[in-house]
């Protein structure tokens, strides 16, 4: 465990015992990555303000039950992905079938704004790519890839979170790279893809 996982379930610890300011730093450390998450789950920033709610309030209830047994990360992004099931069964939904535009990924695909134009123009292509791959991709490999890329989880949280074992949620991933890269890879420079 490296040394912010080990501190992220300190403040949990902490904050079960009573420390609030415990809990406002774990709050502040994955607010982003954790709406981030929710957002390009469900593609719908209504649904990911009203799950980013709930996952906090769920982390909250269960403060006195918490013991150290993954990361805090994996218990965080554990909790959102079965609210994300919970939600997509409640709204009668499937994963494959939400049909919303994802967020903009700009802060994946980032492009410099003293660019020149046809530089950003090509940016901008290379991110509508990435959100039409993105969104087609099977849920399942789309929810791996997020958990990985987006918040940083090892395929073994992966897995965990998942309910999967790890080679599954590392074929998931590899085969969301793959479908990923090949959409992708018409927009490399001739440098790079060759």
């Amino acid at each position: 465990m490296d040394a912010q996982s080990a501190d992220d379930s300190a403040l949990m610890l902490r904050y079960r015992d009573g420390d609030l300011r415990a809990f406002e730093l774990l709050y502040a450390r994955h607010k982003g990555g954790l709406y981030r998450y929710l957002q390009r789950l469900t593609r719908d920033t209504e649904a990911a303000n009203d799950l980013f709610q709930d996952v906090w309030g769920k982390v909250i209830a269960s403060r006195d039950r918490y013991e150290v047994r993954a990361q805090f990360k994996t218990f965080l992004f554990q909790i959102a992905h079965n609210c994300a099931i919970d939600y997509f069964r409640r709204v009668g939904r499937s994963w494959a079938h939400n049909t919303t535009d994802i967020a903009a990924l700009a802060d994946v695909i980032a492009g410099d704004e003293g660019q020149a134009p046809e530089s950003r123009a090509s940016a901008a292509q290379v991110q509508s790519a990435f959100r039409r791959a993105l969104d087609t991709l099977p849920p399942e490999q789309r929810d791996v890839f997020l958990l990985y890329e987006e918040c940083g989880l090892s395929l073994d949280d992966i897995g965990h979170v998942t309910g999967v074992a790890k080679e599954t949620a590392k074929s998931r991933l590899r085969y969301a790279v793959s479908k990923l890269r090949a959409v992708l890879e018409p927009h490399q420079p001739a440098s790079i893809a060759s």
